[in-house]
């Protein structure tokens, strides 16, 4: 492990240097102090995953909008050479930009994309399923120190001013079947990490480590064991490989003093009989003791999930009207299909609404927030199910605009055929327990659609429909200045009036999009970033 260009004694004098035409030079000091990751909405930071705690993905900036944003040009493009696929959310922190490709780190001068320093890991070799793609979706800052997780699921602790290891934890040990692709999220002085492998038969769980000497601090099993409540789903030792992985950063509300962070499916994935009941706690959101771990309530989308309808969407954390009362609001668009909007401050459920017109599994939800099933359900000989396997949504970013009172997500239509075996499949580590799997329908059509979901009418506001494959996780991101950003499913970079959803702009990147935007400023001036293939793009007015 190195960094390949150490930062020189003044980085601002490596900024100011690398461009002539560059804005002026910006204090480049790394200190994210706790008042710092508390700020909302973002402005010329954008200080981790989601831009702030509430996975709004809202910034105040504005000089980039609705009526200038068609004059908006490249600034700069930086490669990475160890990945076909980036999937990171960009950090900006005083002017300098944390990317992760793999499980390398890089530090670039936000304003130019030129390297300042690089962290080189080798990829693991040995890993199944996600893991094995090696998919790193960023990293989080506190004080002037960067967490990144490796594909082996490690939490590593890097200077954030040269890239060099302070210290290397190993979370998930003793099962080779563990990986990790989500970005850390720091809250108080924790580090908190997940891992992925819900597909593959591990136990699924939270883990706080202390951001200063990465000792754990707790870790939150998601799947009970013997004796615990809801561990009669669990005969035996079949808790140890329920699922339930943990594998996208969560939410935090600070004045609660709660965490909420989304579970994925159970294991194994098309065979319910190994796990009867409603397989606790999958497809749940949690809302933990930042502190302690400590359960404080669950809300579960998807009992007795038998199509992979993972629950770790982002729970956006809205304060907002809800029938005439102002209400401390979760909102998020479920893998199953439905919009979801809960009480966060209990987790009572509040309200579901469908948003995909391709959905048999369920024929809506009840007064309690569990789904009214169906008959549909895998079988050996294949049954059509919608949503397919992909799910009405997935974990790429949804946002929420504070003018529109709107969420903006990409909604998939997609129906597939689901098997299951004849004979349960037998756990074996090293392999992937799905128990069967699905196939795609020929002669249906996948599409995928920009949505704007209005909380104040409780209908959407417009759609988008893309032209496509169907096949992008292009997220979103929204900003004062009356836009939605998000990478659409023909390749671009585009942006939608927020109000209306009409096209502004687009640019066309070439590549795949597989990751979600944000944005920041230096010296007042704005920029959007995204990554598209092996590529990040930012970029500014003239």
């Amino acid at each position: 492990m190195r960094a390949a260009l150490n930062i020189c004694v003044v980085l601002s004098c490596v900024i100011a240097l690398a461009n002539e035409n560059s804005p002026a030079p910006v204090s480049t000091a790394v200190d994210v102090r706790a008042e710092d990751l508390l700020v909302q909405p973002p402005a010329s930071n954008w200080i981790s995953y989601n831009g702030d705690y509430s996975g709004r993905r809202y910034s105040s900036l504005a000089e980039i909008n609705s009526t200038n944003v068609g004059q908006l040009k490249a600034a700069w493009v930086f490669h990475a050479h160890n990945t076909s696929r980036l999937e990171v959310t960009p950090v900006v922190v005083n002017g300098i930009m944390f990317v992760t490709a793999a499980n390398d780190a890089f530090a670039l001068d936000a304003s130019t994309g030129r390297a300042l320093w690089h962290h080189s890991r080798p990829i693991t070799g040995g890993l199944i399923d996600d893991a094995s793609r090696h998919i790193n979706r960023g990293v989080a800052i506190w004080g002037s120190r960067l967490y990144m997780e490796t594909d082996n699921a490690h939490l590593v602790c890097l200077d954030a001013r040269s890239g060099n290891v302070i210290w290397d934890v190993a979370y998930a040990d003793w099962n080779k079947n563990y990986g990790a692709t989500s970005a850390p999220l720091v809250v108080k002085d924790k580090v908190l990490v997940g891992t992925s492998g819900g597909d593959d038969g591990v136990r699924g769980f939270v883990a706080a480590y202390d951001a200063t000497t990465g000792k754990l601090a707790w870790r939150f099993w998601t799947i009970p064991a013997p004796r615990e409540f809801g561990s009669k789903s669990w005969p035996g030792t079949s808790y140890l490989h329920g699922g339930g992985t943990t594998w996208m950063p969560g939410t935090y509300d600070p004045e609660l003093g709660t965490i909420f962070w989304g579970t994925s499916n159970p294991s194994p994935d098309f065979e319910g009989s190994v796990r009867p009941g409603d397989d606790l706690y999958t497809d749940c959101i949690l809302a933990l003791d930042p502190d302690t771990g400590k359960l404080k309530w669950y809300f579960q989308f998807t009992p007795h999930d038998l199509f992979d309808y993972d629950g770790v969407e982002t729970p956006i954390l809205i304060d907002a009207a809800y029938k005439g009362k102002p209400r401390k609001l979760l909102v998020q668009a479920n893998r199953n299909g439905y919009m979801y909007m809960l009480d966060r401050t209990d987790g009572k459920f509040l309200s579901a609404a469908p948003f995909v017109e391709k959905l048999n599994w369920a024929k809506g939800i009840d007064a309690e927030g569990r789904p009214i099933r169906t008959e549909v359900m895998p079988t050996p000989n294949g049954t059509r199910v919608c949503p397919g396997y992909a799910g009405a949504t997935n974990w790429f970013a949804p946002s929420y605009n504070e003018s529109t009172h709107s969420v903006y997500f990409m909604a998939l239509e997609q129906c597939q055929t689901y098997f299951s075996k004849a004979q349960p499949q037998r756990f074996k580590e090293g392999e992937m327990y799905y128990s069967s799997g699905v196939k795609h329908i020929a002669g249906e059509n996948s599409q995928k659609i920009l949505m704007a979901y209005n909380l104040d009418t409780g209908a959407f506001a417009w759609k988008y429909p893309q032209v496509g494959r169907a096949r992008s996780s292009g997220g979103t991101m929204t900003t004062a200045g009356g836009l939605v950003f998000f990478g659409d499913d023909a390749d671009s970079f585009e942006a939608v009036d927020a109000q209306t959803g009409k096209p502004l702009w687009h640019f066309n990147a070439g590549q795949e999009i597989s990751a979600s935007p944000m944005t920041y400023a230096i010296g007042g001036k704005q920029y959007a970033a995204i990554a598209a293939g092996s590529d990040v793009f930012s970029f500014a007015l003239p």
